[in-house]
């Protein structure tokens, strides 16, 4: 008679040790200190979205666009909420997916981990091309692809040189972002009552709001249509949690950063917003022509708005990049050290950089940036759409994990509890039906690339994952049962 040992599986997420936690030696290193979290927190929810594509929702919504804003902000809250609970009890490099792969299994945790990878690594080459759009207008002499070459080998640079140099540069792009954004509603502010010295735009107050066709003048259907135009500019405000695993405190830092993503929201998003809709009529040429903010700046006689925004957008394009990047590779990181991906993904360097993630990271973003330039209406638009709801996805499997989880956390480590879901599970289940809601009306845009392309294309390629994912754990799983030793 002989008995068999089966392989050691591997390390369940969620438990003390889980590969991705700050552990010495190959590992993620804390290189990451609270004022860079803080600003990464920031940052997080300042996308280059916010002034390049603001415009289009205020055509399409009017004053009503605020509305919008203030739906999906809840959504973005509430799901940070979630989240942050999770995130709190066990920091973890690879976060969402992470905890996917403890609460719903291990296919759900390596389909999201590669869904929201493929996310990033096609935004890297959208900001790579806006950057480069940017900069190749004020120097001519290099091109369009010549710049996007040298932004990107640059951010790869710096994320590969260690954590605390990404920490570094996303202080001073997010620090600019906050800065520029708290200096527009200021001024803007100061104008809209007549305040502002050598303005001469009228003191209108708030009147643009109700003025000219009303608050809603396109009807409250336009609110929807604004909800589809803002929700993906909203996208990185999870960021934080996967750095955190980084910091010294991860704990305290989750909690800090979760609590904090309402007034973030309030200020950043609704304030100048707020701000663009006063100043100016919401059917102003204008603002579709030369952006919204930079309309606004210039109706209050700011000299030079246009090359000021197109400042503060650079900014925002490298800072979106940097975080991207690092992103995308602390989710192969994670993937790896789960066993997802390859084995090299999970190792680190002595200085605890993931540097095949990286690599292999900005490879795809290298490709994808070739995509753009060569077939930007075929192959490109391709993975735009095929990425275009997966921010939805991943924000849909948080909420499902924390159903999950919370429960697996009250039974075996209650103390963990320090950020907790409001009235669960209650507003987890109201969320999940308003995501929910948003892709089945995404489903009704039926415009080249809108959102039904984005739901269907995003659907198949998630489909295609998840059947992946469960025949490689079917084989994988036969294979254990075969691969025994056998013992006298």
């Amino acid at each position: 008679m002989t008995t068999t040992v089966p392989r050691t599986p591997p390390a369940e997420p969620g438990k003390s040790g889980e590969p991705g936690e700050s552990s010495g030696s190959g590992g993620l290193q804390a290189g990451l200190k609270n004022r860079h979290l803080s600003m990464i927190a920031i940052g997080g929810v300042i996308g280059a979205g916010l002034f390049v594509g603001s415009g289009s929702g205020i055509a399409a919504a009017g004053p009503g666009i605020l509305v919008s804003y203030a739906l999906v902000g809840v959504l973005v809250v509430l799901v940070m909420r979630m989240l942050g609970e999770m995130a709190a009890a066990n920091p973890t490099s690879g976060s969402f997916s992470a905890y996917a792969d403890r609460a719903l299994g291990r296919w759900a945790g390596f389909t999201i981990g590669w869904l929201y990878w493929f996310f990033w690594v096609v935004v890297l080459a959208v900001e790579a091309t806006a950057g480069a759009k940017i900069l190749a207008g004020w120097i001519p002499a290099v091109p369009q692809w010549g710049w996007a070459l040298i932004v990107m080998i640059v951010l790869t640079a710096t994320n590969l040189v260690s954590v605390s140099s990404y920490g570094e540069f996303e202080f001073w792009f997010a620090g600019i972002k906050v800065v520029a954004i708290a200096a527009f509603i200021v001024v803007g502010g100061l104008a809209l009552f007549g305040l502002l010295p050598g303005s001469d735009h009228p003191a209108s107050g708030f009147t643009n709001l109700t003025a000219h066709g009303g608050f809603l003048p396109n009807g409250p259907g336009a609110i929807l249509t604004g909800v589809l135009m803002v929700v993906f500019s909203f996208m990185g405000s999870e960021i934080v949690t996967l750095a955190a695993g980084e910091t010294a405190d991860p704990r305290a830092a989750v909690t800090k950063a979760t609590n904090s993503v309402i007034w973030r929201i309030a200020v950043f998003y609704l304030g100048s917003i707020l701000i663009v809709v006063s100043l100016l009529r919401w059917d102003d040429p204008a603002i579709l022509k030369d952006g919204s903010y930079v309309a606004a700046l210039s109706s209050i006689g700011i000299p030079h708005a246009a090359q000021i925004m197109n400042t503060i957008v650079l900014t925002s394009v490298l800072s979106c990049l940097n975080s991207g990047l690092y992103t995308a590779s602390r989710m192969a990181f994670s993937l790896g050290r789960r066993s997802d991906a390859p084995a090299a993904f999970g190792r680190t360097t002595g200085g605890g950089v993931p540097r095949a993630a990286i690599l292999a990271s900005v490879a795809f973003g290298f490709v994808a940036v070739a995509f753009n330039y060569l077939w930007p209406d075929t192959v490109f638009q391709f993975l735009l759409n095929a990425s275009g709801a997966i921010a939805l996805f991943v924000w849909l499997v948080i909420c499902f994990s924390q159903l999950r989880m919370r429960k697996i956390i009250e039974r075996e480590s209650p103390e963990k509890l320090v950020v907790r879901m409001w009235l669960y599970p209650y507003l987890t289940w109201a969320t999940i039906a308003l995501i929910t809601f948003v892709l089945g009306y995404m489903l009704t845009d039926t415009a080249e690339g809108g959102g039904r392309d984005q739901v269907v294309l995003s659907t198949v390629v998630a489909i295609g994952v998840v059947v992946f994912a469960l025949l490689r754990g079917r084989l994988s799983g036969r294979n254990k049962s075969q691969d025994t030793v056998p013992l006298p």
